[in-house]
């Protein structure tokens, strides 16, 4: 997942799937000045990630943002590392903002 995040291009393609669920190749390629063999390219990266989910329609290639592989990796860092350190952070926050109203 990491690698098909990694260019530019590909973290472009899912912003534009995010803005239009369900648009085609086709209206995916035409934000790119690439060919759209390059555009599939990095689309059939993207699903090999499974950061995209695609539907046949005939011919057409219907595309879907799928955020569950990133959310996967969010929940795995920030609910082991958070259980660790958001209550030092907390009284930390609490701790600062108290000495500025002191201060005020």
């Amino acid at each position: 997942m990491f690698s098909a995040l990694a260019h530019a291009d590909r973290r472009r393609i899912l912003d534009i799937v995010k803005a239009h669920p369900g648009c085609n190749v086709q209206e995916v390629a035409a934000h790119f000045a690439t060919s759209r063999i390059a555009v599939l390219k990095h689309i059939n990266a993207l699903e090999k990630a499974e950061l995209l989910l695609t539907e046949r329609e005939g011919r057409e290639r219907r595309l879907y943002f799928n955020a569950v592989p990133i959310q996967v990796i969010y929940d795995r860092w920030t609910s082991e590392y958070s259980a660790l350190w958001a209550p030092g952070l907390t009284r930390l926050k609490y701790t600062i903002e108290q000495r500025n109203e002191e201060e005020s």
